[in-house]
């Protein structure tokens, strides 16, 4: 693991917040981010009024018609504190489909002399975008059971989780950019230790509310200096 190359790198992105393509890269990613929730929450709240019928008969209470607005409101409000944990991760997958214009950013203002990389294309960079946000939620709601279960690391295990799922998914799609698929992933092994520290790093900020929305675009920046860093040292 080398420390002192991924502060370099965030250093680095940090200093480079200002780029006016940093700024829309993060509007679109958190007006996205943003509209799937509220559109997934109205789509389940809507599924839970129509699952249930308008007139339950209950003990004691005899035949009700409120359980539907009940169980609606009561599913509304879980997923409100759900999308406190699946907020950001969702805005770094969203984020990541448009990862291409962070790193030209960050490879037009320090290494102009880099070779130049491949755009992944469209259709693709959805596509890893789907399996990515799907890996990320699913990994988050299971976590959340260990939250529950092991509660005085439940801080830690979310560092480490989104650590090394965020770590390998914004180095691989950097890397894709310059060396394809395939090598990508041998160098993801190769500096696997270095990757998954330096996505703990990037994890925990998402802990601290607002500062947390930035922090897909200063992965991707931090991402994308640590490729060159690394690849760099390589034959």
């Amino acid at each position: 693991m080398d420390v002192q190359v991924i502060f370099r790198a965030f250093l680095l992105a940090l200093g480079q917040l200002s780029d006016p393509r940093f700024r829309r890269v993060f509007f679109i990613g958190i007006a996205l981010a943003l509209a799937l929730l509220v559109g997934f929450t109205a789509a389940f709240t809507g599924f839970i009024n129509w699952l249930t019928p308008e007139e339950v008969w209950l003990p004691i209470l005899g035949e009700v018609r409120w359980v539907s607005d009940l169980l609606s409101w009561g599913a509304a409000f879980l997923l409100m504190f759900l999308s406190v944990f699946l907020m950001v991760p969702v805005a770094s997958a969203i984020t990541s489909m448009f990862l291409d214009e962070v790193a030209e950013a960050v490879e037009a203002e320090h290494y102009p002399d880099a070779p130049p990389s491949t755009p992944v294309p469209f259709a693709d960079a959805l596509r890893d975008t789907v399996n990515f946000l799907g890996v990320l939620i699913g990994a988050n709601i299971l976590a959340i059971v260990l939250y529950v279960l092991f509660a005085p690391a439940a801080l830690f295990i979310f560092w480490g989780v989104n650590g090394f799922l965020l770590g390998r998914e914004y180095f691989t799609m950097v890397a894709i950019r310059h060396v394809g698929r395939s090598e990508a992933k041998k160098l993801r092994r190769r500096f696997i230790g270095t990757i998954w520290l330096a996505g703990v790093l990037m994890a925990m900020p998402l802990s601290i509310p607002l500062l947390n929305l930035i922090i897909p675009i200063l992965g991707a920046a931090t991402f994308t200096h640590l490729f060159h860093a690394l690849t760099k040292r390589l034959p």
